[in-house]
């Protein structure tokens, strides 16, 4: 049942409720939020700003957008620069702020340049969650759900549990903010934290900086959770008036006894250094258990764990220090603020000394795009994801730690407990006075104030295909089966080359599946299309709408999986194809390669809101299946996907 209005409320509903316009607060339920921003990226941003060109508004209809180029930069032909005269040039049609290339990673510059509290954010990158340490809503979405949010029909979703976590004590040394969002991974897995938002709270709330909360909320996506926040407090005034930002502070928190619907507690003091064994964040132990494993590379900073501090802590271990002669240490800051900051502290120059390879304010590593390990080799990695492949080499061996373990190991050469190294080292204080320089952020002209903007098109921009309405039946032969937890990059390739394409989805397909079946891409043309078999929570991992875009090129009409990622699934029916449900899990096992599959009622099951479906299976019994829908979901798969339903005046503009 949803809150009393008069019981006390939790910062997450205070946050929905002032934003609401359409549904009711009850979890499960599908809810309408008005946006105050919109975050968006270069890797997915052509796909975005196409599908909003389709929508034929003249310009953005949300108080701030911001178009951040960060993904696709090494350049390494003519594509990635393509896409950038595109945004660029999109942003300066439409309205959007264009956050140059070098300028910094999307949700770091973001949380220093933007995010308030009391405001709400989607942003087509999964990690857009990070914003949630400045108290306001952020929440990750494919490119076209963001692109109708920019048309300002605002962001309709399945309203979650409240999850409120109680912090206690204060982190020990060597012990950070990483370690606390890896015992929470280790508790939940990555999947324990689906249809949740985790809301912190607490005395040990106030013992983290604004930088050590944006760790948690960076990564609180990789339990599956909806985003999380912290209350805006005294640590967050600071920071924003480090950013010259205090007029846009605003105190608020939970009132005092407020409900959740679930709750749980960590005392920070009991905290240990954790570490993310390989292919997955869920899979948390003790660094003590790893400790002696030798390591061939090092990486720190990028997509998480970036900020000045985490940087600062790195170089004082390093100080006196030189990284282990077998081992390669790359550092990549957040933003080209923390570049400017880490050098006039002087910790740029002692991560130097110490042989570190200083990388550009990118996402770089984090998803591939250089620094591609050995296969079979250690990596360890400060980041936020460690999925198979995505490092950008096949069999690689990436584990998930905080700065002090990355910089232990950085020395000794293999996994290190930093509490081994004795006392923290001084670590030195940011300059008084950061250089906040914003000439790398492009303002778009007024409305009105400019001729027409061409939008320049590359060979490699391919407008996306566009859904399919629901048909009376699906049926095709099931074209592969694939495991839990198999994640967007299984679908959309990472690294340089692959990312590249993610403006081509005719050639971004040729990847789907690759690590699982090299044949799966001809064999879907062959057999036009067909039907995919997925395990537990299909599609996990980044917003990538190319996922879902590359199944419908090649024709897929429908993905049964025993559950979905939140994302992934609404990137599926927002592009008109059907997302399945296994009613009974034991059918899984049933399903094969190569087998004929014929789903009746399909269009009118979905149309009278009914949920049970039945698939027929060529010389077996049925598979019973369920079609999960909320009415909205219902509505854009009837119509052929959510820009077709836009187009046809489906869609109600949000005005809370």
């Amino acid at each position: 049942m949803p809150p009393a209005l008069d019981a006390p409320r939790n910062l997450t509903h205070k946050l929905l409720e002032s934003h609401l316009t359409a549904g009711c607060l009850e979890p499960g339920q599908e809810i309408t939020i008005a946006l105050d921003q919109v975050l968006v990226e270069d890797a997915t941003g052509t796909m975005t700003g196409m599908q909003f060109e389709a929508m034929d508004v003249d310009r953005v209809r949300v108080p701030l957008a911001v178009m951040y180029v960060d993904h696709n930069v090494l350049q390494l032909d003519h594509k990635n620069m393509d896409d950038h005269r595109y945004l660029q040039a999109f942003c300066a049609r439409y309205g959007l702020f264009y956050s140059r290339p070098g300028n910094g990673i999307s949700h770091y510059v973001h949380l220093e340049r933007f995010a308030r509290p009391g405001a709400t954010l989607v942003g087509a990158d999964s990690h857009s969650t990070m914003a949630g340490a400045a108290g306001m809503l952020a929440i990750g979405a494919g490119g076209l759900e963001v692109a109708v949010a920019m048309a300002g029909f605002g962001f309709t979703f399945e309203c979650p549990k409240v999850v409120g976590v109680e912090l206690r004590g204060e982190l020990p040394d060597w012990v950070g903010a990483k370690d606390v969002i890896l015992e929470l991974l280790r508790r939940h897995g990555v999947r324990g934290g689906r249809g949740r938002i985790f809301e912190f709270f607490g005395e040990g709330v106030a013992t983290l900086t604004a930088t050590e909360r944006a760790t948690i909320c960076n990564m609180i996506v990789e339990t599956g959770a909806t985003t999380a926040v912290f209350p805006s407090d005294d640590r967050l005034r600071e920071w924003l008036e480090a950013q010259e930002r205090p007029g846009d502070f605003e105190a608020l928190a939970a009132d005092a006894g407020a409900l959740y619907d679930e709750t749980e507690e960590i005392d920070l003091s009991q905290l240990e250094p954790l570490i993310a064994r390989p292919s997955s964040p869920g899979d948390v132990v003790a660094v003590t258990d790893l400790a002696g494993t030798r390591t061939a590379q090092v990486c720190v900073g990028s997509s998480v764990n970036s900020s000045f501090e985490d940087l600062a802590l790195v170089a004082g271990v390093l100080r006196y220090g030189i990284v282990d002669p077998g081992l390669q240490l790359t550092v990549t800051p957040g933003s080209r603020q923390i570049l400017d900051t880490i050098s006039r502290a002087g910790v740029y120059q002692d991560l130097v000394a110490a042989g570190a390879r200083m990388l550009e304010a990118i996402c770089g590593p984090c998803i591939g795009v250089g620094q591609a390990p050995s296969a079979g080799e250690p990596s360890v990695r400060t980041f936020n994801r460690n999925f198979p492949g995505r490092s950008g080499t096949q069999g690689d061996q990436v584990y998930l730690c905080s700065p002090a373990t990355a910089a232990a190991t950085a020395l000794s050469g293999a996994i290190a407990d930093p509490r081994e190294l004795g006392t923290p080292p001084k670590i030195v204080a940011a300059p008084s006075d950061p250089a906040l320089d914003d000439r790398q952020i492009i303002s778009p002209p007024p409305a009105g104030d400019s001729a027409p903007i061409e939008l320049p098109r590359g060979p490699n921009i391919v407008e996306p295909p566009e859904g399919r309405p629901l048909p009376e039946t699906i049926e095709g032969r099931v074209t592969i089966v694939v495991e839990d937890d198999v994640s967007t990059g299984d679908m959309a390739p990472d690294g340089a080359l692959g990312m590249s394409l993610w403006s081509n989805p005719p050639e971004c397909a040729k990847h789907m599946f690759r690590r699982q079946d090299p044949d799966f891409h001809d064999r879907a043309l062959e057999w036009g299309g067909g039907i995919v078999v997925g395990g537990h929570n299909y599609g996990q991992g980044s917003s990538r709408e190319q996922a879902a875009l590359a199944a419908l090129h090649l024709g897929i009409g429908a993905v049964v999986a025993k559950s979905f990622a939140r994302i992934h699934r609404r990137n599926l029916v927002a592009l008109g194809i059907l997302p399945l449900v296994f009613a009974d899990e034991a059918d899984y096992d049933r399903a094969e390669q190569g087998q004929s599959w014929r789903v009746e009622r399909a269009r009118e099951a979905v149309e009278a809101g009914e949920s049970d479906l039945r698939a027929q299976v060529e010389g077996q019994q049925p598979v019973a299946l369920r079609a999960e829908l909320s009415d909205g979901e219902r509505n854009a798969l009837l119509a052929g996907g959510l820009l077709k339903l836009v187009r046809a005046g489906g869609l109600e503009p949000a005005r809370p």
